[in-house]
């Protein structure tokens, strides 16, 4: 795979899994939960869901060369923009009114 469809499919991954607490009312979009959601398991999903884009792009960064460090700068810009693409779910969970 080539560095540009590796960082494709990381950007891609990040959109859709940073959407899927807020689309999705089961646990990780797998278990069928008694209550509803609320934004506090949304929220531990959605950084559960960072990890797992992370760990993503960390294993592609590895099959491709050497990775590159990363300080603290790196994870506050991956994290905002992890945030970023969460927005449009969370726009359609709590602010979009279904008409009747």
């Amino acid at each position: 795979m080539s560095q540009t469809a590796s960082v494709w499919l990381v950007v891609m991954a990040a959109l859709l899994v940073a959407n899927l607490p807020f689309i999705s009312n089961r646990l990780f979009a797998v278990y069928a939960l008694k209550t509803p959601k609320n934004l506090a398991v949304r929220l531990a999903e959605l950084v559960a869901g960072y990890f797992v884009v992370g760990a993503l792009g960390l294993y592609l960064e590895q099959r491709s060369g050497q990775i590159a460090p990363q300080g603290w700068e790196f994870y506050a810009i991956t994290g905002t923009l992890f945030v970023t693409f969460a927005f449009p779910g969370f726009i359609y969970r709590y602010l979009f009114r279904k008409r009747s």
